[in-house]
């Protein structure tokens, strides 16, 4: 029997540092940027760790008073460049605790 207690304070060892490896990572994406862009470079967003938009940079030649309608499609373009590059950097960071573990929708 005291086997198997050892193995569980190994075990609830090893998951507590894994939780704070965990925490420090989402601390260290919080403090990331990307950058998202479209229309090569007209339209460019930056957006943190956060999902939060932090910074929009439009070329003032893209900037047509007769099609609106295409620098709002830049905007929303660049931006889910931004959010998708995002994502993919959550992934890349925090699937690494989650490997080979087989849990449904973690990271």
């Amino acid at each position: 029997m005291r086997g198997g207690m050892g193995n569980m304070q190994k075990m609830m060892k090893q998951m507590q540092k894994m939780q704070k490896d965990m925490a420090k990572a989402q601390e260290e994406l919080a403090t990331k940027t990307v950058e998202g862009t479209a229309g090569g470079g007209m339209v460019t967003v930056i957006v943190n760790g956060q999902k939060e938009l932090v910074e929009v940079n439009i070329k003032e030649e893209v900037v047509d008073p007769e099609d609106i309608e295409m620098l709002q499609d830049l905007v929303l373009a660049a931006t889910n460049d931004a959010l998708k590059k995002i994502d993919d950097l959550t992934n890349e960071t925090m699937g690494q605790f989650t490997k080979g573990m087989n849990l449904p929708g973690m990271f």
